[in-house]
């Protein structure tokens, strides 16, 4: 491979002019800046951020630790979190533990191949001599995923970090599903049924705090018969469907558009169709959620400014060594209304 010093002999300057046109420090003409990046680009040469972060004790590289990228959350904000290092001239990282993949939802009850994929990720980042890691999780939960001796900023996304000296950036689910509820009683609907994520579930618990919330400030009487709850997929929210249908309510709140689907599956088993016979909405705004017939009306999760967030605590992080204690950051998601819901 060919070294800083050979472009530098190349064009018959010295070491540290070139490293100064690399990283934007320059204060050689222009004539030669252009020089060096012809022979950069003929040669192919490419920095060596490890070396280059021995000697400066920094290497400009961000470390992203993933639960899975197959999650339809994950893609979105790892872009955001790429595009914001980018433009502040930080390379990234990306390890994938591929939880879901690996053991689908059986994962949360592996602990301990949990912590060994976990201990693998983190140790390859810090061989790297990354200048900070984020932690970007499938789900909201709290997680203990950094070490008290880690010697660098963290940042966690989309979860909440079990250690307080990490910072979090999260969704608001307790505004999300207050805003539809709000919109469903707007609506005219008073009989609302929910389908729930697990019970046990940080984003069913928040999500049923705001439908709650909403519940009782436009004084509707909150029932717990039309409380169901699934598994965040399509086939549990076509088995709830079943029994809300037998309940008489008028509208179904699913807390996924998977779930959803579900939802819609068994209306058109029946010969019904939502929007007109029952009303729908979900939450996640999910790319297939605006292919439903009619369109889905959903909650959209702020993914990209979650990623944005991160990017940008872990980066202040980095350059001010600071130190301070993280905090928790909740990011308001956002109406989308389509055609599923009647008015009544």
């Amino acid at each position: 491979m060919v070294t800083l010093k050979e472009i530098a002999k190349r064009c018959g300057v010295s070491a540290a002019t070139v490293s100064n046109i690399l990283n934007g420090r320059a204060k050689a003409g222009e004539e030669t800046r252009q020089r060096v990046l012809e022979v950069i680009k003929e040669t192919g040469y490419q920095p060596n951020y490890i070396a280059r972060g021995l000697r400066n004790k920094k290497t400009n590289m961000i470390g992203i630790i993933a639960e899975d990228i197959v999650q339809f959350s994950t893609p979105e904000m790892i872009e955001s979190i790429m595009a914001y290092c980018e433009e502040k001239g930080y390379k990234v990282i990306l390890q994938n533990m591929r939880f879901y993949m690996r053991w689908r939802s059986e994962w949360q009850r592996k602990e301990n191949e949990y912590n060994t994929v976990l201990k693998d990720a983190l140790q390859e980042m810090l061989s790297i001599k990354v200048d900070g890691i984020i932690y970007l999780a499938g789900h909201a939960r709290v997680v203990d995923c950094f070490p008290e001796d880690m010697g660098i900023p963290g940042v966690v996304a989309y979860a909440y970090a079990a250690d307080r000296r990490y910072s979090s950036i999260v969704i608001d689910d307790v505004k999300g599903a207050y805003d539809m509820t709000k919109y469903l009683i707007s609506m005219g609907h008073r009989k609302i049924g929910v389908i729930g994520g697990r019970q046990d579930n940080i984003h069913t618990q928040k999500r049923l705090s705001g439908f709650q919330q909403a519940l009782f400030e436009e004084q509707v009487l909150y029932n717990p018969e039309w409380i169901h709850y699934g598994n965040w997929d399509k086939e549990s929210g076509y088995e709830e469907t079943k029994h809300l249908m037998k309940k008489g309510v008028t509208a179904i709140f699913a807390f996924s558009d998977k779930m959803a689907g579900g939802v819609y599956e068994y209306l058109y088993e029946c010969g019904l169709k939502a929007g007109e016979d029952i009303s729908v909405a979900g939450y996640d705004k999910e790319d297939i959620s605006q292919y439903f017939q009619p369109a889905l009306s959903t909650v959209e999760l702020p993914l990209c400014e979650i990623g944005y967030q991160a990017a940008r605590q872990i980066i202040d992080l980095v350059e001010k060594e600071d130190g301070k204690e993280g905090t928790v950051m909740e990011l308001s998601c956002s109406l989308i209304i389509r055609n599923s819901v009647k008015k009544i």
